[in-house]
């Protein structure tokens, strides 16, 4: 073993290390980034690289994307939008058994739509869903395993900051990318609509006699999230705007509705500003240390290692695949999704491309890995989120609901292998 693998292998163990005494991972990886470059190449390149990598980083155009898209999402809640995504859907879709259920992944996949983030998701359907199928007679496994599932639409319907975070990984068009998402995210919403309804539905009460005058009332109520979601998704779709582009726009006109409207006013309006503040420099210090440590992959050549070791393997380009995406879901036990997508992705990326996977394609399938390690024990993101806001329900109970979602979203990974052009021909007609 050379002397740059002992030094890569010892950055790993020191990395696993930092984050096992709860070190955050940006700052745990900015540190091997550092400590690990200047072991190959000295102090002075090292304190270079920690002088301006930094500041690249906040001044990339490409990024600004994710502060506007997390603004949008903030705003939307505060605006109420939440609320109205689930009248909606359970005018419509409630009256008969498991419908809340169901109503509850119509407004998951809604929100996702204008939100892009899973914990947001999950945290918003908690406060607004779970009290309301606790009282239709749901119990407690069921209710929070919808929402749970429900809330990993959230990284997969576009916009998505995970998706835009891994583009700008591998330097991919951000925008093909959300295009990509939009028939995988309604494939998993049918998928997780037909569970509650097969799996559930016998066992669960029927909702209010269905009102046609209510159902037209509440799905006026939604213009405001439609307006949004067509003015981001098909200008980007259209070549009107960039993603970054199509992120402001809607930034923007999120803020506008929520003023025109009367339910943003000057305070409401800073506490959104600083609320995605917040949540912005958390993803940027993050991104930072990955880039950090991305300098440090690319002395010690971990990516073309692991490209050549896995290669050798002879599993085949299925096979390896397969491999990869089970190493992620071991890791999802463990890591949040931005967390994986960022430290593994500069790893297992050229293994994808040397195989000739589509990258775009890749980063769908990649997403949806991901999203089985938000809802996995023993560290499922979604699955904490909701036990912090429902105290009273174990961590086992949750497990126990999501469960059937697990598994149907192992075979929507399985179709989409198979059925590589259900992610493509949307990207391929841009």
């Amino acid at each position: 073993m050379s002397e740059r693998d002992l030094i890569a292998a010892g950055g790993f163990v020191v990395l696993f290390l930092l984050m096992l005494i709860r070190v955050p991972i940006g700052i745990a990886m900015g540190i091997v980034g550092v400590g690990g470059f200047g072991m190959v190449t000295g102090l002075k390149p090292a304190l270079n690289l920690l002088a301006t990598s930094p500041l690249r980083t906040v001044t990339d155009f490409n990024l600004t994307l994710i502060p506007f898209f997390v603004l949008m999402g903030v705003l939307a809640t505060r605006s109420g939008m939440s609320r109205e995504l689930f009248r909606a859907a359970n005018a419509t879709l409630g009256s008969f058994r498991g419908g809340l259920g169901i109503a509850t992944v119509g407004a998951c996949a809604g929100f996702a739509a204008i939100c892009g983030s899973s914990v947001a998701t999950a945290a918003t359907m908690t406060d607004i869903a779970y009290p309301e199928m606790k009282r239709a007679g749901y119990g407690d496994d069921v209710a929070t395993g919808v929402i749970a599932a429900g809330g990993t639409l959230g990284i997969l319907i576009p916009p998505s900051v995970v998706l835009a975070v891994y583009g700008y990984i591998t330097e991919q068009d951000i925008g093909s990318l959300f295009i990509a998402g939009i028939v995988p995210g309604l494939l998993a919403v049918v998928m997780y609509m037909l569970t509650v309804r097969l799996r559930y539905g016998p066992h669960l009460p029927a909702g209010a006699p269905f009102d046609l005058r209510e159902a037209l009332r509440a799905l006026r109520d939604v213009w405001a999230v439609a307006l949004l979601f067509i003015a981001v998704i098909l200008s980007i779709y259209l070549g009107i705007a960039t993603a970054t582009e199509a992120a402001a726009v809607g930034a923007v006109l999120t803020a506008v509705i929520g003023l025109a409207r009367g339910r943003l006013g000057a305070t409401s309006l800073l506490d959104c500003l600083v609320g995605a503040l917040r949540t912005s420099v958390a993803i940027y210090t993050i991104l930072i240390g990955a880039i950090l440590f991305g300098y440090f992959l690319a002395v010690t050549q971990v990516p073309q290692n692991m490209t050549r070791m896995l290669i050798e393997l002879g599993l085949g380009r299925y096979g390896t695949l397969v491999l990869i995406m089970v190493l992620f879901v071991v890791l999802g036990c463990f890591l949040d999704a931005m967390a994986m997508i960022i430290l593994m992705v500069p790893i297992v990326f050229p293994v994808i491309t040397q195989l000739g996977f589509d990258p775009i394609w890749f980063g769908i399938i990649i997403v949806m890995t991901v999203e089985l390690g938000l809802i996995t024990p023993p560290i499922g993101m979604n699955v904490f989120v909701i036990n912090s806001i429902a105290r009273h329900v174990g961590l086992g109970t949750i497990f126990r609901g999501v469960l059937p979602f697990v598994l149907v979203d192992l075979l929507r990974l399985a179709i989409l292998i198979l059925v590589p052009g259900l992610v493509l021909f949307l990207p391929n007609s841009m």
